[in-house]
């Protein structure tokens, strides 16, 4: 492997992608959603979730690029208030030490606002959130998840972002250590199994034995893209370098042969069929190919490069109505996709991509009713078993309005949207 940039932000000079009336309809979807996400809304009640991904240091990262990429009003009020509260939840808050629904979470939102828009007041200390971590992920026989939203993966997410502090780069020596112990070998092929322990009801029921998830949210492409980033970052690089190899093998070898559709499902299970999986960050094919590049560019690793970019150009290339999106999250919906492709065109110059995302940013801009939900988008919330669906109001990052919002502000603003490291479609390598 050849080293890659030290920061994925250097990919190139970040362009905005919507020109137009696209582009000023676009603003009114931003406005519209600062507008109802702000504290100052009237009637609105403050969440008390604290969390990342569904919570107050999800909505203050929507503010904090709000304020960055300036000219949509002023709410710098809301992004002091949603620090503030993110601040006293690490001292008052029992959370638990996953990225998205944690305290780290919390603290990765904190650094991360530290860097983007930083203000004259002292920032919060994070170095007993550094410490505390150290301590857990030094200690073997991890039975733990492992994935981004979780576990390991995310608690190394949490590591890059603090780099180059070397209790950081302590927590990410602790990440490699924990993956590479509870790691499946064979044949030169490295994975990663999830205990059906570890999984929701209805997953168990369908694996009681477990699986082996093909991800970005809950499996291996997630421990692609870290690995990827301590080797690059030259943290316990041989043993990083040596996983990431296997684990990519391992990953390419679950395509599926002359599939109509998705490449690779979303998980292998004892006694079931691979199946084509939706397209989606969270999983199938565009989350893959985006973890794969993200990855690829870090280390060094043309061919890596070619068959992420080939993959995400049959992804774009998949039928709508095939997709499986039925709202505009970033999570699994129109907003996650048109960014998806709006980073890997941005990044690989690539005309097919770069239609991609303008078609499913003009899906996420139809998907907007002004007048419901929050700043007029909604989340569609299926049971289990898909059978029945309906129409909820949702404010967060990863299902919600905010993350929608800075999705659509990386669509008209030339401001990097770094805030994509916690999807791993970017990665924070040192400094």
């Amino acid at each position: 492997m050849a080293a890659g940039s030290a920061e994925d932000e250097t990919l190139g000079d970040w362009r905005p992608i919507l020109r137009g009336a696209e582009a000023a309809e676009a603003r009114r979807a931003i406005r519209a959603i600062a507008a109802a996400l702000s504290t100052r809304a009237r009637g609105r009640r403050r969440t008390k979730d604290p969390s990342l991904a569904g919570g107050n240091a999800g909505r203050a990262l929507f503010f904090g690029y709000l304020e960055r990429a300036g000219g949509f009003g002023e709410y710098n009020t809301d992004i002091v208030s949603l620090r503030r509260a993110s601040e006293e939840a690490l001292s008052r808050v029992t959370m638990s030490a996953s990225l998205y629904a944690g305290f780290p979470g919390v603290a990765w939102a904190l650094q991360h606002l530290g860097r983007i828009c930083p203000t004259p007041e002292s920032p919060i200390s994070l170095e007993e959130i550094d410490a505390a971590l150290r301590s857990y992920l030094a200690r073997p026989g991890w039975r733990r998840d492992y994935d981004l939203v979780s576990g390991l993966v995310g608690l190394a997410v949490y590591a890059l972002e603090r780099l180059p502090a070397p209790a950081a780069a302590a927590c990410l020596a602790g990440v490699v250590d924990r993956l590479e112990e509870t790691a499946e070998r064979r044949n030169g092929e490295i994975t990663w199994h999830t205990n059906p322990r570890l999984l929701p009801p209805h997953q168990r029921r369908e694996c009681p034995r477990g699986y082996h998830n093909l991800g970005l949210a809950h499996g291996v492409p997630g421990v692609i893209v870290v690995l990827a980033a301590a080797w690059a970052a030259d943290v316990r690089r041989r043993k990083a370098g040596r996983s990431l190899e296997g684990a990519v093998r391992w990953l390419l070898a679950q395509k599926l042969p002359n599939s109509p559709g998705a490449r690779f499902p979303a998980w292998i299970a004892s006694g079931q069929g691979p199946t084509p999986s939706r397209s989606a960050w969270c999983y199938g094919d565009p989350g893959v190919a985006a973890a794969l590049f993200c990855a690829a560019r870090l280390v060094g690793e043309t061919p890596w490069e070619r068959a992420a970019r080939d993959l995400a150009r049959g992804a774009a290339q998949r039928p709508p109505a095939e997709s499986g999106v039925f709202d505009a999250t970033l999570c699994h919906g129109a907003a996650g996709l048109s960014h998806l492709y709006n980073r890997l065109a941005q990044a690989s110059e690539d005309d097919v991509l770069r239609r991609a995302a303008r078609y499913w940013l003009g899906r996420t801009l139809a998907m907007r009713r002004p007048g419901r939900g929050v700043g007029g988008y909604s989340m569609v919330w299926m049971d289990v078993d898909r059978r029945s669906r309906r129409l909820v109001s949702d404010s967060g990052f990863l299902t919600g309005a905010a993350g929608i919002g800075l999705a659509l502000l990386a669509a008209v603003t030339p401001v990097e949207p770094a805030w994509d490291r916690m999807l791993l479609v970017s990665a924070k390598s040192g400094e």
